[in-house]
């Protein structure tokens, strides 16, 4: 039989399971940044290069490759691109779980981890981004792994292997986002504690070599990808492969941090975040932090070395003026380490089981206040969302989601009240989530994902018919079919509607192009071409080569016929 904190464990990760997998396979890649990681880490598995990253014909330098290199080893595994592109999100955010539950244990005990654990759990932004296949969850894993190394050598040390593997898992994480060496921030709060003589601090001896193995397993991780790179640049002796190396390693890294050129926000923008973002967690800050004053204050090192470091971070993603709210999400599972300790007594407290039962019965409210009003005198913004997510009945079912969010969230608050305010929260989040994945997932995917759109261009040019792509999108590639023929990503749309006209006019009688509306005019006459359909604020067409009109045959498109060109960050 298991013990007890075992069962207890395993009951906790199986929720966690459900929560965090609900809806795995009913969806494909929704923008805007699962799409393209989905698009080149398909392309990898059917190119064989694993190494450097495409989009389409292109290079992608935006991001290292491991995030995707990862979604192709998943797909190996399953065979499914609908399942694959999740799963690396998901055994993170798992791993991640983990990685707090255990730190929380060794730091204080077996049922601190498992409050350490359900409180990020419960975080709306650590689901939220749990349940994409974005980076950011991944990144997340690799520098709560750089902590938690860190953290075992710096307060229950000496541990030198745990340090290795945290500056190892920190140079895993600069080559999934760059931002991996922030987990060697820890080393400022960890030197004030130590020459501070702080409690709980581990007082090494000096050993200068096995400090340094910390850079090496730190360098090593790194040239895991950065070596083989290099030399594959030098090996291809092509231009496009020297200007990939400069984005990736310049542009991409200090150049977006110092000269940041979207996403700009005010300086107190991560204010807001953490306020939203990471709720429910934040509702208990008015009681902790009078509690980690006086863990300061009796200079306990537990509390300065991770609360120092999510300042730090804080404060490093606020300094450029390009900010997302997922770049403090990895500040997110130390909160929760700090916060559990004191979550035990915190909800016995009156004020902390009333604020936790009137939340989720404010969700519950607007939730079914909002449904019910759009089903019922359909106002201007329903009608218009329902048309542009091709919903049927002005996006009836969509409205009964949020009826059902609502009720679901109101009964839990009528059933557990007050005296059991934490568990309504809890149970009213969870069905949120769950109700959330089984139902919108499905309604919302031929919408979001361009689905809807590629599967009917599919079926109007055939089994014997070839496309081609102009103005597109990465889930436009991603789910074409039949596969379909693409002139570049960033080029300008005159060249790509150029050499579209081009490819076309070589086999006219079976070959059809995909086009965005605003790249048509005045090359293609919409009265001659084929209405598919509206997906990700986008009106799509097909045209033949009667449709192009007779001054741009040839390919003889002027730069001012079609003004425009995909923005890489805007999907």
């Amino acid at each position: 039989m298991l013990a007890q904190p075992r069962r207890e464990l395993l009951w906790f990760l199986l929720i966690a399971l459900v929560v965090l997998g609900a809806g795995i396979g009913l969806r494909d890649p929704w923008p805007a940044d699962e799409p393209r990681f989905a698009l080149s880490a398909k392309q990898m598995v059917d190119s064989g290069n694993w190494l450097i990253p495409h989009r389409g014909s292109e290079l992608y330098s935006d991001k290292p490759p491991t995030f995707m290199a990862l979604q192709a080893a998943t797909y190996g595994l399953v065979g499914n691109w609908r399942i694959a592109f999740l799963l690396p999100s998901l055994l993170a955010a798992l791993g991640t779980l983990l990685l707090v539950y255990d730190l929380a244990r060794r730091l204080w005990d077996h049922r601190t981890g498992l409050y350490a654990a359900a409180a990020l759990l419960t975080a709306f932004q650590f689901v939220y981004q749990a349940k994409r296949a974005q980076i950011d969850p991944t990144v997340t894993f690799f520098i709560t792994l750089a902590n938690y190394g860190l953290l075992r050598h710096f307060l229950l040390g000496p541990d030198w292997r745990a340090y290795w593997l945290g500056c190892f898992a920190a140079g895993l994480g600069v080559i999934t986002k760059g931002v991996g060496v922030l987990a060697l921030l820890m080393f400022a709060p960890y030197l004030v504690a130590r020459l501070g003589r702080w409690q709980h601090v581990t007082h090494t001896e000096r050993s200068s070599l096995r400090w340094f193995g910390g850079a090496l397993a730190f360098g090593a991780a790194v040239a895991l990808w950065i070596v083989p790179m290099l030399l594959a640049v030098r090996n291809a002796a092509s231009p496009d492969y020297r200007a990939y190396l400069n984005d990736i390693l310049f542009h991409q890294t200090a150049g977006r941090y110092t000269d940041s050129w979207d996403h700009r926000q005010p300086a107190w923008y991560y204010l807001g975040v953490i306020v939203t973002g990471w709720l429910p967690l934040t509702l208990a800050l008015p009681g902790v932090l009078p509690r980690w004053r006086e863990r300061l204050a009796a200079r306990d090192a537990r509390f300065l070395l991770p609360l120092v470091w999510i300042a730090l971070v804080i404060v490093f993603f606020s300094v450029p003026r390009g900010k997302r709210d997922v770049y403090i999400m990895p500040a997110l599972p130390l909160l929760a380490l700090c916060i559990s300790p004191f979550l035990s007594e915190l909800l016995q407290r009156l004020w902390a089981r009333r604020v936790a039962v009137g939340l989720i019965a404010v969700f519950g409210l607007a939730f079914l206040g909002a449904g019910t009003w759009a089903l019922v005198t359909h106002p201007p913004f329903a009608r218009e969302l329902a048309e542009q997510r091709g919903l049927d009945f002005g996006g009836a079912a969509l409205w009964w989601l949020l009826i059902a969010l609502g009720a679901w969230t109101l009964a839990c608050a009528g059933l557990f009240r007050t005296r059991r305010g934490v568990h309504a929260l809890l149970a009213g989040v969870a069905g949120m989530w769950l109700l959330w994945s089984f139902w919108a997932y499905p309604l919302l995917n031929d919408s979001s994902s361009a689905a809807g759109v590629m599967r009917k261009a599919g079926t109007i040019v055939g089994a014997d018919g070839e496309l081609a792509l102009v103005a597109w999108k990465e889930q436009n590639l991603l789910l074409a079919t039949p596969r379909a023929t693409e002139f570049g990503f960033v080029k300008p749309w005159h060249e790509q509607l150029a050499a579209a006209i081009r490819w076309q006019e070589g086999k006219p009688e079976s070959r059809w192009v995909f086009i965005l509306s605003d790249a048509m005019a005045p090359c293609i006459a919409q009265d001659k071409s084929t209405y598919v359909g509206h997906a990700n604020r986008r009106e799509w067409w097909l045209f033949r080569a009667d449709a192009v009109a007779p001054a741009c045959r040839g390919g003889n498109v002027p730069a001012s016929a079609v003004e425009g060109h995909e923005d890489p960050n805007v999907n």
